[in-house]
């Protein structure tokens, strides 16, 4: 059986994922897709008040278990395209430990600081500062196979540029690349005090 392929979108909360991944399902024609997203698995947990450290026990748990649903996914064949923002060190070595590295196509998704205040007002539905949290911590391993400004680009010509650069993915891939530095060498994921994008 060959594994799927996994489109891994990862930005800050109101850069575009989301849009960008709808955009996917609707122009990508050569497979069946599914959109997986943090957000989705989140929103599945139960709704009773929770202390800080049961919260963030329960949080990474669920972002455990969200990065093998992508692998079990992909394993039997299905194509994916993930939304994730990966804004603690420990969520990219999860992933990377986790996921067929070749199988990944790894999307950065940008968009300035200013803009994603002004997304995340106007949605009502984040946390105001969010986005400007987690905006050097995201992108702090500096390594991606494609990248997206989602205010210089809407989110059809982003999906279009990922299309195109699907079949003719970069080897190794990013992914391949992360892991040969993080898992097979001796360097730590970056902080925000490392990031290349701040």
């Amino acid at each position: 059986m060959t594994s799927g392929r996994i489109i891994f979108l990862n930005g800050t909360s109101s850069s575009g994922k989301s849009s960008i991944a709808r955009e996917l399902l609707d122009i990508l024609d050569d497979g069946v897709f599914f959109h997986l997203a943090v957000d989705s698995f989140n929103a599945m947990r139960s709704k009773r008040e929770l202390e800080a450290e049961e919260l963030d026990a329960a949080l990474r748990r669920t972002r455990m278990g969200f990065h093998r649903s992508i692998a079990a996914m992909a394993e039997v064949g299905n194509d994916i395209v993930v939304d994730h923002v990966l804004s603690e060190p420990w969520r990219l070595l999860d992933c990377l430990t986790v996921l067929p590295p070749e199988d990944v196509l790894f999307v950065g998704v940008h968009c300035p600081l200013d803009e994603l205040a002004r997304r995340e007002l106007a949605r009502g539905d984040r946390p105001s500062g969010l986005a400007a949290h987690q905006y050097d911590l995201v992108h702090a391993h500096g390594d991606y196979d494609v990248e997206c400004d989602t205010s210089t680009a809407n989110p059809r010509e982003c999906a279009q540029r990922i299309k195109e650069l699907l079949p003719h993915r970069p080897s190794p891939a990013a992914f391949t690349r992360l892991r040969r530095r993080y898992l097979t060498g001796s360097q730590e994921p970056p902080t925000a005090k490392h990031s290349l994008f701040g």
